[in-house]
């Protein structure tokens, strides 16, 4: 591991002019909550508070959803044609790739993630806008001919007030993956973001006020899963949630949400293997799978943090793989030289590095296991390596959302799929492997939502993004996303003779 004490001894890097409080935004003012109530924002390097956070409750969502409602059957925005929604989200847009380096800045600060990845994550933002703007346009819903008696076709209809509940993990840029194409299709929007990391999501206020949408049509409230998400989910003017979290909070809002009977999105959890092949590119499979799971402090729920290596060059990968991990640069978020940054929160580093300690027992430590050297304080975790795990290991099937990651061998393509597929999860999955028929029956076979072959993880936002199994609940992206935020009707028109049968006219 590179010695980086004088880095991270240095000053710590404040962004300049933090908010003096993060509040709400309901029906286009900042207001703090009903009751007053605030809860602490942690930064993840020192562990010390830096800010206070409204505390949304029930009273406050009850609110929010009014202001959405009201905006939703009595403002613009769901009578625009799209092409005028679909300049207002170009404009958003624009000002998201303006903003670039003051979003990452923030991101970094709040989340721990290093400047460089939060930099990406802060263009991938402003490219949602872009892609919904776009498609939403260029929407076209199917007609069905019947020469000479009737003419069918689908109308798509915005549903409503759209419930947005996002993770922690690049907030800004999972904020915008759900708010483009709620908007785009004409609702009206209630978000509740993670209470872990609520800076950046509070710049959307500004930003979609000076693009120019309506009051009402945009609202947020922050606050505490238990108390905001669920009164957001529970809510009766709220006909739709999509939630991207772990899958024991998807467990709770799907039951929450079935009175109800609510459309629900949910990306969950995620366990998902790399499977490498003896006939691969050991370079680029070694590369790939040490960003997908290192990248993004491990804290993504795409991670390929089961690694499957064909045990004749199992040896060579563990070893090539071990050396890899501990050369990956640990150092303070904001240092462009940074690959692996902070945890987000001392809640989550203990529990990464409770599995750490698991791990040692459950498998053989061949890189990290620790607090990296020069780092004695903040949210810090070494890329930890496990060589040799069993696949009924805990570390093998929960999902540990860090910097950590298990390799176990295997004999057989057989076994390579009962391996991966030994988990309850079923996001992604990575096959590394130059056999094009092996790859493609593979890929089919594996229980996998996702799957990249010889690749790391690179979206087409085109392609529809979700889980199998504990893994989800639907797809959004592409016109799957259009799908999920509109009600599609069926009108059916008569053209020639009606044909009806007679009822009632007696012998």
């Amino acid at each position: 591991m590179t010695d980086r004490t004088a880095t991270v001894a240095a000053a710590r890097r404040v962004p300049a002019d933090l908010p003096e409080r993060i509040q709400h935004y309901i029906g286009g003012r900042l207001v703090d909550s009903l009751d007053g109530a605030t809860f602490d924002v942690i930064d993840p390097v020192t562990n010390e508070a830096y800010v206070q956070a409204a505390a949304g409750k029930k009273a406050d969502v009850d609110a929010a959803v009014a202001a959405a409602r009201e905006a939703f059957e009595h403002g613009p925005w769901p009578r625009l044609l799209p092409r005028e929604r679909s300049r207002v989200l170009h404009k958003i847009a624009d000002l998201v790739e303006s903003r670039d380096t003051r979003l990452a800045e923030l991101e970094t600060f709040d989340t721990g993630l290093p400047i460089t990845q939060a930099l990406g994550q802060a263009r991938r933002a402003a490219e949602n806008f872009r892609f919904f703007a776009d498609l939403v346009v260029a929407q076209a819903d199917d007609t069905f001919k019947v020469p000479g008696r009737q003419v069918n076709y689908v109308n798509r209809k915005p549903v409503g007030v759209a419930g947005l509940i996002t993770p922690w993990n690049t907030p800004f840029m999972l904020e915008s993956w759900k708010l483009a194409p709620a908007l785009a299709t004409g609702n009206t929007v209630v978000l509740k973001p993670a209470e872990f990391t609520p800076l950046s999501a509070s710049l959307w206020a500004g930003i979609f006020a000076e693009a120019g949408l309506p009051t009402g049509v945009f609202n947020l409230v922050n606050g505490m899963g238990e108390d905001a998400g669920d009164a957001l989910v529970k809510h009766p003017g709220v006909p739709l949630i999509s939630f991207t979290g772990e899958s024991r909070t998807g467990q709770l809002i799907f039951a929450n949400a079935a009175p109800y009977l609510k459309g629900l999105s949910m990306e969950l959890g995620g366990k998902s293997p790399a499977v490498v092949f003896a006939d691969a590119d050991l370079d680029a499979a070694v590369d790939a799978t040490i960003f997908g799971v290192f990248s993004l402090n491990g804290e993504r729920c795409t991670a390929g943090s089961r690694i499957l290596v064909e045990r004749s060059v199992y040896d060579e990968f563990v070893e090539r793989y071990a050396a890899q991990a501990e050369r990956v640069v640990v150092g303070d978020p904001a240092d462009p030289a940074t690959e692996v940054g902070a945890l987000v929160h001392p809640e989550h580093y203990a529990k990464v590095m409770s599995y750490v300690e698991l791990g040692k027992q459950e498998g053989r430590l061949v890189a990290g296991g620790g607090r990296p050297e020069g780092f004695p304080t903040g949210n810090y975790v070494a890329p930890t390596v496990f060589a040799d795990v069993k696949p009924d290991a805990r570390i093998f099937q929960e999902e540990i959302f860090g910097p950590v990651v298990a390799i176990t061998p295997f004999d057989t393509e057989e076994e390579a799929l009962e391996l991966a597929n030994g988990t309850r999860y079923g996001l992604a999955a990575y096959v590394w492997t130059n056999d094009l028929k092996r790859a493609h029956n593979f890929s089919q076979a594996v229980e996998a939502g996702m799957v990249w072959l010889n690749s790391n993880n690179v979206r087409d936002l085109r392609t529809p993004f979700g889980g199998v199994k504990a893994s989800g609940l639907g797809h959004e992206g592409g016109y799957r996303s259009i799908d999920f935020y509109t009600d599609q009707q069926a009108v059916h028109i008569t053209l020639g003779k009606v044909h009806n049968p007679t009822f009632g006219k007696g012998a």
